[in-house]
């Protein structure tokens, strides 16, 4: 049985793009035109792709029960948080 690599080494362009290794591309279904989400973390940048399962996964997630306050009201909290956050680690 062999190993699978854990990672791998890759260069950015001037333009910030980057190519990622074929074995990772395969292992996580990556195809072209596959879109990402791309997150700072503690440890550095995450980039998560959104492939086809994970969307199929996701369905449904969004249903709201009578009463429950609108996504977007929810969303304009959760990005106040976050610039709160933003703003104590700047300053």
């Amino acid at each position: 049985m062999s190993k699978i690599k854990q990672s791998d080494s890759v260069c950015f362009t001037s333009k910030g793009q980057v190519v990622i290794p074929a074995w990772l591309r395969k292992q996580f279904h990556i195809e072209d035109g596959t879109r990402a989400v791309v997150q700072a973390t503690s440890e550095g940048i995450l980039l998560k792709p959104v492939t086809a399962a994970m969307i199929k996964r996701g369905r449904g997630i969004l249903k709201r029960k009578p009463g429950d306050k609108p996504l977007t009201e929810e969303w304009v909290a959760h990005r106040r948080r976050e610039l709160e956050q933003e703003e104590r680690h700047v300053g």
